[in-house]
């Protein structure tokens, strides 16, 4: 906002309405939120009664301030600033998260299109009396610098000794803490990849991630997923046609199908990277409440050739920020690298907090609850779908998530958009796919377990099938 002529230097009143419209512009002060009297504000800002009214008369006139006869002043919405002009390659990014954007804003009351267990999951736990409680702290005073750069060397033994029970041989040298799996993301991508380099991924897969390789300007070539993980026959013929760096992948409860890798698909995986020369990048993020016995690429391989990724938001806290890589020495001392120079380090606080849990046994019966909530509202969510019109598969994978085939005559588009005006927040099975095009796909929508049997989205659904019959008899006629 322009607040004086050009040519003379800036007054009393210029230097306080423009300090109060940066303020209002920016968020700070919100609209409808009542500012300090005349008489109040002039104490605050130094200035005469006078002048402060003046100031407040020019945010009047710039539709900055509404005055209210008898009530005082009050912030009024002003325009933003234009924002300056985004590179393609960033626009499609961000395009590609606006999913994500609505899971942190959270603005629909009915939420089956979230990615994360409700926070209602942990209230009245053992867990939420941990958060709360002061008594948590390890033995010792805690450091207040930035610590190592590895993160917290006990929680980092606590993850080796899981991983080895799982198949995995690995030391706590070969594990790097993160600022949960996005960030283990980054700084692989970074590694592994270079400006327009090609790398594979789950098609459907994670959405997030094909956001992250736009940005890096890494072409992202999808693999067809079937229920018992990659299409081998599809991963063969893409390896040796694109030649990629790596291929990136989820092997159980997978995101968004809540498939699971079978062994007969997880060995032909391992043996056509391992015959291209390509790395894998397998994230595990519902391992801990999964069978230690389940197939996993890192197993097979060793971490010889295969990455992996995991990560506490997804059975913990999502607030918690802490996950973790798990690779070969060699290339977990290249990724501590660009950790340092990215971030530094990571929250030794709340490295030291889950350390805890996990030590004091707090964490493990969480997961039993956890894991019973999970299959109780697996069950309930396909049963109460089924009876409103939308038949969906037992997943097997043991994760959140349903992928749920539309109705013949249900459009996916319309149907979240007509779910949105309701409050209802879906996931559109197009925006897990790497070229965000629908067209030669079924319509799908990925559904969140935890939120499937909301009696206000089962109204929805079986309302939205009602009329696409009604639609499909008229057309008949």
């Amino acid at each position: 906002m322009k607040t004086r002529r050009p040519g003379r230097p800036p007054t009393r009143v210029d230097e306080i309405v423009q300090r109060l419209a940066d303020a209002i512009e920016r968020g700070l002060l919100k609209p409808g939120e009542r500012l300090a009297s005349v008489r109040r504000a002039a104490v605050d800002h130094g200035v005469s009664k006078n002048t402060m009214a003046e100031a407040y008369d020019r945010l009047v006139a710039s539709g900055h301030l509404e005055a209210r006869r008898g009530a005082g002043y009050f912030a009024s919405p002003a325009p933003r600033p234009a924002r300056a002009r985004v590179p393609p390659h960033l626009a499609e990014a961000i395009d590609t998260v606006s999913l994500l954007r609505e899971q942190l804003e959270a603005r629909h009351e009915v939420r089956p299109g979230d990615g994360r267990p409700p926070p209602s999951w942990m209230e009245g736990s053992e867990l939420a009396a941990q958060f709360a409680s002061g008594k948590w702290r390890p033995g010792g005073s805690l450091e207040h610098g930035y610590g190592s750069s590895w993160g917290f060397l006990p929680l980092r033994e606590r993850i080796a000794l899981s991983m080895v029970e799982r198949g995995i041989s690995c030391s706590p040298e070969q594990i790097l803490l993160t600022f949960g799996a996005n960030h283990a993301f980054d700084i692989v991508i970074r590694h592994l990849t270079e400006l327009g380099d090609t790398v594979l991924v789950d098609d459907p897969g994670y959405y997030p991630l094909f956001g992250k390789l736009r940005l890096a300007r890494v072409r992202a070539v999808g693999v067809r997923r079937l229920p018992d993980g990659p299409d081998p026959d599809d991963l063969e013929a893409k390896l040796a046609e694109f030649r990629p760096k790596a291929f990136f992948t989820q092997s159980l409860a997978h995101n968004p199908t809540g498939g699971t890798l079978s062994p007969a698909v997880a060995h032909r995986v391992v043996l056509a990277a391992e015959r291209h020369g390509t790395t894998i990048v397998e994230c595990d993020p519902f391992a801990d409440i999964l069978p230690a016995a389940s197939p996993r690429l890192a197993a097979l391989d060793g971490l010889q050739r295969v990455i992996s990724v995991g990560t506490f938001s997804k059975t913990l806290s999502a607030s918690l920020r802490v996950g973790y890589v798990a690779a070969a020495p060699s290339v977990v001392e290249a990724l501590n690298d660009l950790k340092m120079l990215t971030v530094v380090s990571t929250s030794s606080f709340a490295e030291q907090f889950i350390a805890h849990l996990i030590n004091g046994g707090h964490y493990l019966r969480h997961l039993r609850r956890l894991r019973s909530r999970i299959d109780t509202a697996t069950a309930t969510a396909v049963a109460n779908m089924a009876a409103a019109g939308w038949h969906v598969s037992m997943p097997p994978g043991g994760g959140f998530y349903l992928w749920v085939p539309l109705p013949e005559g249900v459009d996916e588009a319309d149907l979240c958009h007509r779910a949105s005006a309701q409050g209802i927040f879906l996931a559109p099975g197009s925006i897990f796919r790497p070229g965000r095009s629908s067209g030669r796909h079924p319509a799908m929508m990925r559904v969140n377990v935890a939120y499937a049997s909301d009696s206000r989205l089962l109204s929805f659904l079986r309302q939205s099938v009602d009329a696409s019959r009604s639609g499909a008899l008229a057309l008949r006629s």
